[in-house]
């Protein structure tokens, strides 16, 4: 249940960030009454996303058991790929989110009410799809009634509180530290998804190596069991995965969280030491001619959400300075 709690948490929070930076800036440019447009948009991503789930779990009930397992583990694979990508995504570009939608809104009010509809659909629907396909493989994984469910739904239920508290300017939270710990997280909650993914295309016959067992701790740690139920809820934790299900969470759990906690981002080049002293110039520079030299990179990582509607001198979600 927490690790659904989790997803839930997390991509409902990008996405009730992104609609406060939607509203926050349509409220300061004097553009309140095209907030409509924005709502029918989130509206319409909040719809689809709910039918894909739901095409999902019932469309999959008249395939065969190894059709079944099949679509399951191709599926577990996407979902591992899609929320990888956003994890890292959000980490490389979070300090930027503003100005992204705050120039794609401008061009959309210039075109008109069905550009406003769009652009809060596709900023909105990319999560929604994300969470439902995650969830919906979590929740198979986990194998445990509801739970994982109402997990997801309780998740989402406290990013939209959490959103309105941003946007009242009533909370601040560092995002930076926020993204990092949950993104972190969510790499472990996906190395044990991709795991079972494995294991579903091993029972359709489609992988080789179901009886080639890794250990069995089934005695130690009953799947039945309190502690057995918790830990397969919460890391997908099997306690007789096969050699190959072991290989590849390995695979997938220790280079990609290695290289998610690096402090200097994922992608960053060999270069960094030779801009950070072109900084350190360009500071000089500015001393040397009065300036306050200050860089407005300086201190991103500890932003704050502000309520972007209080007057154009505060700062929304996602606004680097």
């Amino acid at each position: 249940m927490f690790s659904n709690y989790l997803i839930g948490l997390r991509e409902g929070l990008e996405a009730s960030l992104v609609v406060c930076i939607l509203v926050a800036y349509l409220v300061k440019t004097g553009n309140k009454g095209r907030l409509p447009a924005i709502w029918t948009g989130v509206g319409i991503a909040a719809a689809i996303s709910l039918a894909f789930g739901a095409g999902l779990e019932f469309g999959s009930q008249e395939l065969t058991f190894e059709a079944q397992e099949a679509l399951g583990g191709t599926l577990s694979i996407v979902a591992v790929g899609l929320v990888t990508w956003m994890v890292f995504w959000m980490k490389r570009t979070a300090r930027h989110l503003k100005a992204e939608l705050h120039g794609k809104l401008d061009a959309a009010l210039a075109m008109g009410t069905g550009a406003l509809v769009t652009t809060a659909f596709l900023a909105v629907g990319r999560e929604g799809l994300e969470t439902s396909l995650f969830v919906w493989r979590s929740v198979k994984a986990a194998g445990d009634g509801t739970s994982p469910l109402v997990g997801a739904l309780l998740g989402i239920a406290s990013s939209v509180v959490l959103g309105w508290l941003f946007y009242r300017g009533a909370l601040k939270i560092n995002l930076a530290k926020f993204f990092t710990w949950t993104g972190g997280m969510l790499v472990v909650v996906a190395a044990g998804v991709l795991a079972y993914g494995v294991h579903d295309l091993q029972e359709a016959r489609f992988v080789g190596g179901l009886q080639d067992k890794a250990f069995d701790i089934s005695t130690t740690i009953p799947p039945d069991s309190w502690y057995g139920t918790l830990l397969k809820g919460t890391f997908n934790f099997q306690p007789d995965p096969t050699v190959l299900q072991v290989t590849v969470w390995a695979l997938y759990l220790i280079p990609a969280l290695a290289l998610f906690l690096l402090p200097v981002g994922f992608g960053r080049s060999a270069g960094a030491k030779e801009q950070k002293s072109s900084h350190e110039q360009a500071e000089q520079a500015e001393a040397a001619g009065g300036g306050d030299g200050r860089d407005g990179g300086a201190g991103a990582d500890g932003e704050r959400v502000r309520d972007g509607a209080r007057g154009g001198s505060s700062r929304s979600v996602g606004d680097e300075g």
